[in-house]
């Protein structure tokens, strides 16, 4: 199992007690129906499989496999409730460390929001968002969440408005050669230099996460376990997706002179034909901005705190979803 490095970089902005939000199990009634409150579940192992379990039958999505693996710490925070020994409704706060013009903020991203089919329309939803913004007031300085269309009328209820995205674009560059090797995400050394290189952040992003290391790597060892370069004469680690022609760049970790058309014109493939960006970079020279329409998902931000989307064209880096 990976070493978990993670909360060395955690530390400095949100105490680990902080986070432990709830340790013991709390009853509460809820439309006249008694249910177990707990958050901050992933080292209660029955109740981080139920959640699981959930998250399966609702997203198709399982965590178990990035907690087995060592990547799930207290930054990764599920807030659940439960009819017995079952996990029928969750809300994740997932905490970031973002970099913005040089100051680094904590941000708090909402997600995995679910409620099993036979307790909907019940208010469980609606009550653990109020619980979440109880237990985290004071503690962030940017909420936001991606919300599908099935639900846009749901979140402004609580004070998220939408906000508008934007991607960066290119026309392929002319190709430049250079030795690239595909990173084996089961081999612990190339997971460590994955690690180093991510600690170096993105020097070319206006907007980047600097922590915690486990959403990246929610993507590095499962969707993406084939999309991770190490370029060895600039000494970076590019997280590069090829299709049909697109060359997507979620991001580049690592200190180097060369510039980003450069490092983007290594990555191509012969039969690359735009390429697009997974982050807003700082220098925007050679791109074309386009507003970013990202299949059933709105990007909503929590008024009262500070809204860089209104007046900078930004997206949110695509390894940051939760």
């Amino acid at each position: 199992m990976a070493i978990w490095p993670s909360r060395l970089f955690y530390i400095p902005y949100l105490r680990h007690h902080d986070l432990k939000l709830c340790v013991n199990d709390m009853k509460y009634n809820i439309k006249g129906k008694t249910y177990t409150y707990i958050a901050d579940i992933k080292d209660n192992n029955p109740v981080r499989l139920s959640f699981d379990q959930l998250s399966v039958q609702t997203f198709h999505l399982s965590f178990e496999p990035w907690y087995q693996q060592g990547y799930w710490d207290h930054s990764c925070v599920p807030h659940v409730l439960m009819d017995g020994d079952t996990v029928v409704a969750n809300a994740t706060v997932n905490v970031l460390r973002v970099r913005w013009q040089n100051e680094e903020k904590t941000w708090l991203q909402l997600g995995t929001v679910m409620t099993h089919p036979d307790y909907r329309h019940q208010g469980l939803s609606r009550w653990l968002m109020d619980k979440i913004f109880e237990e985290w007031k004071g503690k962030y300085d940017v909420m936001f969440l991606f919300a599908n269309e099935k639900v846009l009328d749901f979140y402004p209820k609580f004070g998220f408005v939408p906000a508008s995205e934007y991607q960066y674009h290119t026309q392929a560059l002319t190709p430049q050669s250079a030795k690239i090797r595909r990173l084996d995400m089961d081999n612990i050394a190339d997971t460590a230099l994955l690690l180093r290189k991510y600690a170096r952040s993105n020097r070319f992003a206006a907007l980047t996460v600097t922590a915690p290391a486990g959403l990246l790597m929610f993507y590095c060892t499962q969707f993406m376990k084939t999309c991770v370069y190490h370029l060895e004469e600039t000494d970076v680690v590019a997280v590069v997706e090829h299709e049909d022609g697109v060359m997507t760049c979620h991001d580049i970790f690592g200190d180097t002179r060369q510039s980003l058309h450069h490092i983007l014109s290594v990555l191509m493939e012969k039969d690359t034909r735009q390429i697009k960006l997974g982050f807003t970079p700082k220098d925007t020279s050679g791109f074309t901005m386009l507003p970013l329409k990202t299949e059933d998902l709105t990007l909503f931000v929590r008024k009262g705190k500070q809204d860089l989307f209104a007046g900078n064209q930004l997206m949110i880096p695509t390894l940051a979803h939760t």
